[in-house]
């Protein structure tokens, strides 16, 4: 090595040695998930709080025309309001894939796989946290949903944050890119 090459900084060939100040790759990821779930969990649980304090048992708030307006609603199924019988077996499906998601964040090194999982971390434990802790009881509790475009379904932040999150996947799955980072062509 040359004086100027050690003054400054530049690696001789071979020396394969990572800078001591870079992060590994998997913890900056997991931090992006935890960071993505904690947001789409707050905002949808502060959401919720402000629905239930200020807009329950209240007329509709039209926001834009017919189009869409804030109205909220309570709904024991999943989505579309299907399946009112089977909520315990929504609250097992949603802790099942929390499960998988936390597993999962062992493996993960994409940006973009970690915004998804985020996502839909959040919004299962959004929706989760109304099914376990709101009338009428714990297991069966109702999710408070509250946006109503026209002519569709009332949804809520979370169920938002879980169809962005899975649309998200597709996507990535379809561009080749797997969680750990790696990038296949079939």
């Amino acid at each position: 090595m040359t004086e100027a090459e050690r003054i400054i900084g530049t690696p001789e060939v071979g020396d394969d040695a990572e800078p001591e100040s870079a992060e590994p790759k998997g913890r900056r990821r997991i931090v992006a998930l935890l960071v993505v779930a904690l947001l789409a969990y707050v905002l949808d649980l502060g959401s919720k709080m402000l629905v239930v304090a200020k807009l329950e048992h209240q007329p509709p708030i039209e926001i834009i025309g017919d189009l869409l307006r804030f109205e909220a609603v309570r709904n024991p199924g999943a989505a579309f309001g299907f399946g009112e019988a089977f909520t315990i077996i929504f609250t097992c499906i949603a802790a099942a894939v929390i499960v998988v998601i936390v597993r999962l964040a062992r493996k993960l090194y994409s940006l973009p796989w970690a915004i998804a999982l985020g996502l839909l971390l959040g919004g299962a434990l959004g929706n989760l946290t109304d099914r376990i802790f709101r009338s009428p009881g714990v297991f069966r509790g109702a999710v408070v949903d509250f946006i109503a475009p026209a002519h569709f379904a009332v949804f809520n932040l979370a169920d938002s944050a879980i169809v962005c999150g899975g649309i998200l996947i597709v996507l990535l799955s379809f561009k080749g890119l797997d969680p750990d980072g790696t990038v296949h062509k079939d």
